[in-house]
């Protein structure tokens, strides 16, 4: 089945920067003149993923108002062509996609966010985007890398990348067999291993393309790390059953949920 649908987990309180996200979304902070969501829109729109479904938290409208048409500014600026311009870029993404938005509520991990997008995605794969993870690639998008995999291979694919072995606590890691040149059927995937316990130093990033059956699964996956529901957990569950893959995809991420990522993320844009 064709992918068509991204899912963008947007709810959280990206604490991690504040006092700024006190009263901006994460999601929204800018990376150079885009805000950090929408090099993940561009992207799965890019790799044909145009149905782009986001769950919100309290406090996260701009990001609705960001992906909606702004009548009174283009109005203001019609005559200023320079500055109509500046809006190409999202005005593009817009007419390009279809976005449908809902609440979260309770912040109870990745998991749960993804379990309450089920009415959302329905019984189709899909792609799941953390948007504070920006990758940048000389020829195709991570998100369409993945697409090649998933027609290939038929189930759930996980972006990974090296890191150092000290760094492994802050990932999920997985282990498994190198089936073709960066292509690894999953056996193991653990959620924020400490060193001496990760199996290797291959990490998830923020990017999945995901089956529909996982939902039952998240349905009965219990809290883990950090009390919250993990994905890594009931990603694991596929992966003992052969159906999950890890792609060690082709380019560069940045870790935009933290300040130093972040700031790199802006300088390598700006370099270019």
């Amino acid at each position: 089945m064709k992918i068509r649908k991204s899912l963008f987990p947007a709810a959280g309180y990206g604490t991690r920067f504040l006092p700024a996200t006190k009263s901006i979304p994460k999601e929204m902070l800018p990376v150079l003149d885009k805000p950090l969501i929408h090099y993940g829109v561009a992207e799965c729109i890019e790799a044909g993923l145009d149905e782009v479904n986001i769950i919100l938290g309290r406090g996260k409208g701009a990001i609705e108002d960001y992906f909606d048409k702004n009548y009174e500014l283009e109005t203001e600026i019609a005559h200023k062509p320079k500055k109509v311009k500046l809006l190409e870029s999202v005005n593009s993404v817009i007419a390009s996609g279809t976005f449908t938005f809902r609440r979260q509520g309770a912040m109870l991990g990745l998991g749960d966010a993804i379990l309450k997008a089920q009415s959302m995605i329905g019984d189709e794969p899909f792609g799941v985007v953390l948007a504070d993870d920006i990758c940048d690639t000389e020829g195709d998008s991570v998100m369409k890398q993945m697409v090649e995999v998933y027609e290939k291979y038929q189930c759930s694919v996980v972006a990974i990348m090296e890191v150092p072995k000290d760094k492994t606590e802050s990932y999920g890691v997985i282990s498994g067999s190198e089936e073709e040149e960066g292509v690894f059927k999953v056996s193991e995937m653990v959620e924020k291993p400490k060193p001496e316990e990760a199996p290797t130093n291959l990490a998830i990033i923020g990017r999945y393309i995901l089956t529909p059956d996982v939902f039952p699964i998240l349905e009965q996956t219990e809290a883990g790390a950090g009390g919250e529901v993990q994905i890594t957990d009931a990603l694991n569950v596929l992966a003992k059953a052969g159906k999950v893959v890890a792609y060690k995809f082709k380019g560069k991420r940045f870790d935009c949920g933290s300040v130093d990522g972040y700031v790199e993320a802006i300088n390598h844009f700006y370099g270019r």
